[in-house]
Protein backbone atom coordinates (compact mmCIF):
# COMPACT_ATOMS: atom_id res chain seq x y z
CA UNK A 1 0.00 0.00 0.00
CA UNK A 2 1.59 3.41 -0.83
CA UNK A 3 0.25 5.91 1.68
CA UNK A 4 0.49 9.89 0.63
CA UNK A 5 -0.91 12.30 2.85
CA UNK A 6 -0.30 16.25 3.31
CA UNK A 7 -0.55 16.95 7.05
CA UNK A 8 -2.15 20.34 6.27
CA UNK A 9 -4.51 17.70 5.21
CA UNK A 10 -8.44 18.38 6.91
CA UNK A 11 -10.49 15.76 5.43
CA UNK A 12 -8.06 12.77 6.31
CA UNK A 13 -6.43 13.72 9.40
CA UNK A 14 -2.81 13.03 9.56
CA UNK A 15 -2.73 10.08 12.26
CA UNK A 16 -5.26 7.81 9.87
CA UNK A 17 -2.82 8.09 7.45
CA UNK A 18 0.12 7.23 9.64
CA UNK A 19 -1.99 4.43 11.57
CA UNK A 20 -2.65 2.63 7.71
CA UNK A 21 0.82 2.50 6.93
CA UNK A 22 1.92 1.46 11.27
CA UNK A 23 -0.19 -1.17 10.30
CA UNK A 24 0.84 -2.50 6.88
CA UNK A 25 4.88 -2.62 8.54
CA UNK A 26 3.56 -4.52 11.70
CA UNK A 27 2.26 -7.19 9.24
CA UNK A 28 4.87 -7.51 6.94
CA UNK A 29 2.47 -5.81 4.17
CA UNK A 30 4.70 -3.51 1.29
CA UNK A 31 3.94 -0.10 1.98
CA UNK A 32 5.59 2.94 1.44
CA UNK A 33 4.57 5.97 3.09
CA UNK A 34 5.36 9.82 1.73
CA UNK A 35 4.19 12.58 3.78
CA UNK A 36 4.33 16.38 2.62
CA UNK A 37 4.04 18.83 5.65
CA UNK A 38 3.31 21.59 3.73
CA UNK A 39 0.02 20.40 1.73
CA UNK A 40 -3.34 19.23 2.42
CA UNK A 41 -6.11 16.58 0.32
CA UNK A 42 -4.19 17.96 -2.97
CA UNK A 43 -0.75 17.65 -3.93
CA UNK A 44 -0.45 21.42 -5.38
CA UNK A 45 3.38 22.01 -5.39
CA UNK A 46 5.17 21.96 -8.57
CA UNK A 47 8.06 20.24 -6.95
CA UNK A 48 5.83 18.02 -4.87
CA UNK A 49 3.64 17.20 -7.60
CA UNK A 50 7.05 15.48 -9.94
CA UNK A 51 7.87 13.42 -6.77
CA UNK A 52 4.04 12.34 -6.43
CA UNK A 53 3.88 11.46 -10.03
CA UNK A 54 7.63 9.82 -10.11
CA UNK A 55 6.48 7.70 -6.67
CA UNK A 56 3.09 6.83 -8.04
CA UNK A 57 3.79 6.01 -11.27
CA UNK A 58 7.28 3.77 -9.67
CA UNK A 59 5.24 1.95 -7.42
CA UNK A 60 2.34 0.48 -9.84
CA UNK A 61 5.26 -0.22 -12.44
CA UNK A 62 6.68 -2.38 -9.11
CA UNK A 63 3.17 -3.95 -8.37
CA UNK A 64 1.47 -4.25 -11.78
CA UNK A 65 4.30 -4.67 -14.61
CA UNK A 66 4.36 -8.13 -15.75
Amino acid sequence: MLVIHGEKDFRVPYGQGLAAFTYMQRNDIPSKLLVYPDENHWILTPENLEQWYANVLGWMDQWTKK
